[in-house]
């Protein structure tokens, strides 16, 4: 058995690359993908006590529909979850040499942050077919009124003395 998973919470570190593959997909489509790094952060306090941080650059991929959503709706600064697996592709550049690239390949995205960070929200954002986290119920304007208490009862005497006792609280 094996497993191949990675997620991660991070800033998108610059405007994404979209590119169109050469052939067509089943729709008759051009491929799409759409690649960008983005950074994760973590703060630790050091031995002398100092807050430090430490940020790791991933290289994300994300193919068809996960590069339309990306398309249109990340920039550089977008707070994203990813969630995929990590790849390594390897090719030979003009001069000859192997070269070899680890990156994330993308299986799910969510848009994090803040509505007015994120664009195209304002008009009602994506809609689309990525797996993002369920909008969420529209309140009610008003609460309703609240059911009226029942008439309470008397309380029942269990020492017969209607509470005449010589205690002194």
């Amino acid at each position: 058995m094996s497993l191949n998973k990675v997620m991660l919470i991070g800033n998108v570190g610059k405007d994404p690359e979209v590119r169109y593959l050469e052939g067509n997909n089943a729709n008759g489509q051009q491929a799409k993908v759409a690649r960008f790094p983005l950074a994760t952060s973590e703060r630790f306090r050091d031995r002398s006590g100092e807050t430090r941080e430490n940020t790791e650059w991933h290289n994300i991929a994300c193919w068809r529909n996960n590069a339309d959503v990306v398309e249109r709706f990340v920039k550089k600064g977008t707070q994203l979850y990813i969630e995929g697996r990590i790849r390594t592709r390897q090719w030979t550049d003009q001069t000859g040499n192997k070269r070899y690239q680890t990156e994330i390949e993308a299986d799910t995205i969510q848009l994090l942050g803040r509505r007015d960070e994120v664009p195209g929200q304002q008009q009602g954002g994506y809609q689309g077919g990525y797996q993002g986290a369920p909008a969420p119920a529209p309140r009610p304007a008003a609460a309703p009124a609240p059911a009226p208490a029942p008439a309470q009862e008397a309380p029942i005497d269990l020492m017969g003395d209607n509470g005449s006792d010589d205690l002194p609280f």
